[in-house]
């Protein structure tokens, strides 16, 4: 990207103003790879937004500003940056409207096979809670928290027509399964996922905490199961994710988040 260094307050934003989190640079730099637009550096506490606003091909004119984060890897950094950038656009009155992480990941054969794109209709945290003598509990039948958020299904069914990806659930993991039987005992606990991934529970969490929408992609580099170096296509990936992001400009630029169906 072509990033002029900014300093200081978050600019205000006309039209929709969405929050991208990656777990690392590559990855933020194939979602900026699906525009020409000219970025900026936006330096906050802990953390340094890249961002765009960009027209999509169908349009002259940028009507959606995205603000591109490398959030960390796993869902605590990404938990943290996300949850920071949203509290800086907070404070300085220019809030967010949606937050999306993305990147590669993971993907559960048959069904979603290397190359793909999956976005999720849950996000759903796999290994938050306890292991007993009769299995994996999750934290919620501990009598704690939340293990899934959902996007707003409407602009789910958007961006699977425009992307032709699937839908399905995506599962956070703080380790990357790397065995048949851990494959096999996900889909067993979670017969809907599609994906793996590290960091959207995370993100989600942030999100939910704002009060606003979240959306997961995440592009398949490798199948779920055991740790093969050699089966993964991290490159036909991260064109996969920049092609997405293509597609899926014109479905922000048209999307209302206000509608009652959009809200968290």
């Amino acid at each position: 990207m072509d990033l002029q260094v900014q300093e200081g307050r978050l600019i205000a934003a006309a039209g929709l103003k969405v929050l991208v989190a990656t777990a690392v640079p590559v990855e933020r730099d194939a979602v900026a790879g699906a525009f020409t637009a000219t970025g900026r550096s936006l330096r906050l506490p802990g953390t340094t937004l890249e961002r765009l606003s960009p027209a999509s091909r169908d349009s002259a004119e940028a009507r959606v500003t995205l603000d591109l984060l490398a959030a960390g890897v796993g869902p605590a950094p990404a938990a943290s940056s996300t949850a920071g950038a949203l509290t800086a656009a907070a404070l300085d009155g220019t809030p967010y409207d949606l937050v999306v992480s993305t990147g590669i990941g993971g993907g559960f054969q048959p069904e979603a096979p290397v190359g793909s794109l999956v976005v999720a209709d849950e996000i759903t945290v796999a290994d938050l809670g306890a292991e007993t003598a009769d299995g994996f509990l999750p934290v919620t039948e501990l009598g704690f928290g939340t293990v899934s958020h959902r996007p707003p299904p409407s602009l789910v069914r958007e961006v699977v027509s425009a992307t032709g990806g699937r839908a399905g659930t995506v599962l956070t993991v703080s380790t990357v399964t790397g065995s048949a039987e851990r494959a096999a005992e996900l889909r067993a606990r979670h017969p809907r996922a599609l994906a793996e991934a590290m960091e959207g529970f995370g993100v989600a969490e942030a999100a939910a905490a704002h009060g606003v929408p979240v959306l997961e992609m995440r592009a398949v580099s490798n199948p779920v199961g055991p740790r093969d170096r050699a089966a993964w296509r991290i490159g036909e990936a991260l064109a996969a994710l920049t092609e997405a992001f293509g597609k899926l400009a014109p479905v922000l630029e048209s999307w209302n988040p206000h509608d009652p169906d959009h809200q968290p």
